[in-house]
This record gives C-alpha cells, structure tokens and sequence, in this order.
C-alpha cells in the first residue's frame, strides 16, 4: 500500500490489488467542504463513491422525520435517555456551527450522495449506526467519565463561542485534529476508543471492502490519519476485517450489577443489625430515618426542577422503592410521570436542538424537562442515600 499526501484534505491511496482510494476530508459544516467535495467527484470520477455515514443519519437529514411519534415513556424505560441527549447535543452544536458558518451540518456528505444520483456512480454508507457507537461510548466508560461525557457533550451545546469560516477550515488540518483527538484520549479513554479509533476501523474496512478499482471516500478530516494507519494494517493482516465484534453493543459488566445490588444488600444489613442488637423498633426507626431522608432529598429536588406537584409525590414513594431494586431508577419513575402529566407538544421535539443550549430551555421545552426531573430526582437519591443518611444516624442514631 502506498499512500500520497495531496494536500491538507485530499489524500490519495493505491492498495496492493490496484485500487485507488481518493479520501476527501472535510470540516462537516464548511461551504468550502461541500464545493471541494463536489469539484473532486467531477475531477475523479469514480467507480464508487464511500460516504462517512450511516443509514440511519442520511434517513434523518433527508426525510421528515413525525418526532410526535417519539415515546418517552419508552425512551426512560429502556434507558436511552442519555442516547436521545446525546444526539440532541450533538444535532444542536452542529446546527450552530453550521448557521455561522452558512452551510448545514453534514451537507457535503448528502451533497456527495446527490452527485452520485446525478452520476449515475453507486454509492454506499459506510460509518457505523451512531445508536450502536453511542451506546458502545457509554458502555466503555466507568461512572466518573460517563459524568464527564454528559458534562462534555453538554457543554458543547451550551457553548457560545462563535467561530470565523476561516477558523473552522484550520480544523480541517490534520495537526490540528491530531491535537484534539489526543486530549479526548487522555480525558475519556473508552469514550475515544468507540468514538474515534473503532469508527475508523469500521470505514476503513467498508472502503476496502467497496466494489470498483477507484473509489472517492468523503469522510470527516479528523479520520483521514486513523484510517490510512487501519488500511494499512489490514492490508498486512495485523488487523480482521470482521467487523461483528464491534457491531454489537457490549453486554453490562457483573460488576456493575455487583455494584447495583450490593446498596441495598449493605443498607437492608445494617437495618437488620440495629434489630439483632437493639430491638425490632431500632431496625424499623433506622429504615424510617433512611426512608424519610430519602425521600425528602429526591422531593426537594424535584421541587426545585419545578416538576408536577403530583410528581412530588411520586419522588417521595418511588425514591425507596428505587434504592431497594436498583433495576429500575426513580429517575425513570419520576421522569415517565412528568412527561405523562405536561405531555410534550410536536414543537417540543422538534426544537431541541434549539433548547439544549440554554437554560431556559431546559424549563420551557417539555422532552428536557422530563430529562432533567429524570437526572435531578435520581441525584437527589443518591444524595439522600451516600450523603444525608450517614449524618442524620449521627444526629438521630
């Protein structure tokens, strides 16, 4: 395999078997990306055009999507609360970018696919759904860095800095990108390992692996190194092209279920304990102690999220419940409750991407309230649970 450097975002690659790959890095929301894209396919030509994309995002930016349809209840059941958040923050600091910049996010990749409909040139999707690498990102991630993915992605949505169209065509240099890739890598380790290094296998494959001896990759430039490193490998074999292990969404540790079950394992034994040495009334007046405290730590948050007043309620009876069965969150009751109770109009939804990126926002709009009355009662638990309940023993015990 031998590649060529053309230039900060053209890279050109002959394999070993005669094909000659064209990678095209782009900025994602950069109008010189989409004519730059455009002038490379009419001056190539190729036989097969690979798109950094997935089925499922292409169905997203090119067919109305019915966001009324969205079922929270099931959403807060099933636990993909942070997936939807997470692409809520994603769509709303592309969207950003792309409205200081005049070109919408991901345009050059649809734009490629246009061209090659004009063409007549087969084309094909070769990222990795965004739902199974999300989902590989938090599975990868312990409990501290899964606080600092949230807190990351948030930011990035709440984040007011405004970058000049030339700034942002300095993000398209491979040094720079290079840069920021290894930060995320020191930060979040297993985050970087689904988000980047993984994803770069997976195109890297799907572009060998595409019919036709020259082809034309459009990808985000922050992967052209990682991919011509992975081409490389699989050429010389020290990398499979089975890609059916990172396919799949890793199965939950026994630890973390360990973990889960042996909070209410420790708290029932200490309960138990104050009985066996000081009577059935000590272990029922310590269970009221946690209950209570609890309870009143997940209501007063809830109160200050402005949740339902019937949601207060909720919060208090579902905090111990939760605690005592930890397959099932007060969060998920708390949040199904809220969106049940201020059901989300079609406005809600389809202004997400707007609402994530203030404060206000997360009041007004009815889908971020419910998520947040999930977040805010399930730390008000844990708080109750960890931090008051140890002091009120002292005071009261």
């Amino acid at each position: 395999m031998k590649s060529e450097h053309v230039s900060d975002t053209i890279n050109r690659i002959f394999l070993d078997n005669g094909d000659e790959i064209v990678l095209v890095g782009t900025a994602h929301v950069s109008q010189n990306s989409v004519d730059e894209v455009r002038a490379v396919i009419e001056e190539e030509n190729p036989d097969h055009i690979c798109l950094e994309l997935d089925k499922g995002r292409y169905e997203s930016k090119t067919k109305e999507q019915s966001y009324a349809n969205m079922n929270l209840t099931k959403v807060f059941k099933e636990g993909k609360t942070f997936l939807v958040l997470a692409n809520t923050a994603l769509a709303s600091f592309q969207k950003k970018m792309g409205n200081q910049t005049g070109s919408a996010p991901g345009e050059e990749i649809i734009g490629a696919s246009r061209i090659a409909e004009e063409k007549g040139i087969p084309y094909s999707f070769c990222d990795r759904e965004i739902t199974t690498t999300l989902k590989r990102a938090w599975a990868k991630s312990n409990l501290w860095n899964k606080a600092k993915l949230i807190a990351t992605l948030l930011s990035s949505a709440f984040d007011k800095e405004e970058f000049k169209p030339e700034e942002l065509e300095e993000l398209k240099k491979s040094d720079t990108l290079q840069e920021m890739m290894n930060e995320l890598s020191k930060e979040l380790p297993g985050a970087k390992e689904a988000l980047i290094d993984e994803r770069d296998r997976y195109l890297a494959t799907n572009i060998m692996q595409a019919p036709g001896r020259k082809k034309v990759a459009v990808i985000g430039a922050g992967h052209a190194g990682g991919i011509i490193s992975t081409m490389e490998k699989l050429e010389k074999g020290e990398l499979s092209t089975d890609l059916t292990e990172i396919s799949k969404v890793p199965k939950p540790s026994i630890w973390g279920k360990v973990i889960g079950w042996s909070i209410p394992v420790i708290l029932v034994a200490v309960i138990v304990l104050a009985g066996v040495f000081n009577g059935f009334h000590e272990s029922l007046r310590y269970f009221t102690i946690w209950a209570c405290t609890n309870a009143a730590t997940t209501v007063l948050f809830s109160i200050l999220s402005l949740a339902h007043p019937l949601n207060w309620l909720v919060a208090a009876v579902g905090a111990p419940i939760a605690v005592l069965n930890p397959a099932i969150g007060v969060g998920v009751f708390t949040g199904i409750v809220e969106a049940t109770l201020r059901k989300p109009a079609v406005k809600d939804f389809e202004s997400l991407a707007d609402d994530i990126a203030s404060f206000k926002g997360w009041f007004r709009n009815r889908v971020l309230h419910a998520f947040l009355i999930f977040f805010t009662t399930s730390l008000g638990s844990i708080l109750g649970t960890f931090v008051l309940f140890p002091i009120m023993l002292r005071v009261f015990g």
